[in-house]
């Protein structure tokens, strides 16, 4: 069961990769964690990446496509992984198709954790912060017990970070929507690909990751 798991920055993609993980007993390989091993392990890719990420520079898909490759050839990807943060663009989704056919292993289906933009919105701008003590809080998930006052220190004063405002998080989520699009479209054509609707109960919402792996 090979799976990848797609999804905005909100949407709740990382709470169905534990869950997978978890029931299925197959390895969560995200981008990140591939060139923290590939590096760690000094292979010849992982130096090359360093090189790169060490100048400051956006590793090429060549690198990355090889590090992955490198990553589903290990024997714990046998009866199964979920690929998280790859591909990012088309090239490597095609360059994916073509490793795995390599590799005699195929994607069983991409799972896109579908949630509205607005509702994306609303669950990453609602970050708010004390401007007295520190303490996080968050408008839906984490609210002040007292209205418009700090539960640690009383503090009446709050500020949002930059990168929590709403325009800008509209623009990151735009920077992904655009990103993603012809990624689904080439697994939609190809058959591989299962929305599931994010905007509801996390139990609701594996139920629908099972009910897809099940098939």
């Amino acid at each position: 069961m090979n799976l990848i798991l797609m999804g905005l920055p909100g949407a709740g993609k990382g709470t169905q990769a534990e869950r997978i993980v978890e029931t299925y007993n197959i390895p969560h390989i995200s981008t990140g964690d591939m060139f923290r091993e590939a590096i760690k392990n000094e292979t010849e890719l992982g130096l090359k990446a360093k090189s790169f990420m060490d100048a400051g520079d956006l590793v090429p898909d060549e690198v990355t496509n090889g590090i992955v490759k490198e990553r589903l050839a290990q024997q714990d990807t046998d009866k199964g992984f979920l690929l998280d943060g790859f591909p990012r663009t088309l090239d490597q989704a095609e360059a994916l198709a073509e490793m795995l056919e390599d590799l005699n292993k195929k994607i069983d289906a991409v799972i896109e954790i579908q949630v509205a933009e607005s509702v994306l919105v609303e669950r990453l701008a609602g970050r708010f912060i004390c401007r007295n003590c520190g303490a996080t809080y968050h408008k839906i998930f984490n609210p002040t017990k007292v209205d418009e006052t700090c539960d640690r220190c009383g503090g009446h004063e709050f500020y949002q970070r930059d990168d929590d405002k709403p325009e800008t998080v509209k623009n990151r989520l735009a920077v992904n929507v655009k990103a993603s699009e012809p990624i689904l479209a080439f697994y939609k054509e190809a058959g591989l690909l299962y929305p599931v609707d994010g905007d509801r109960d996390i139990d609701a919402v594996f139920a629908d990751v099972e009910k897809i792996i099940a098939k």
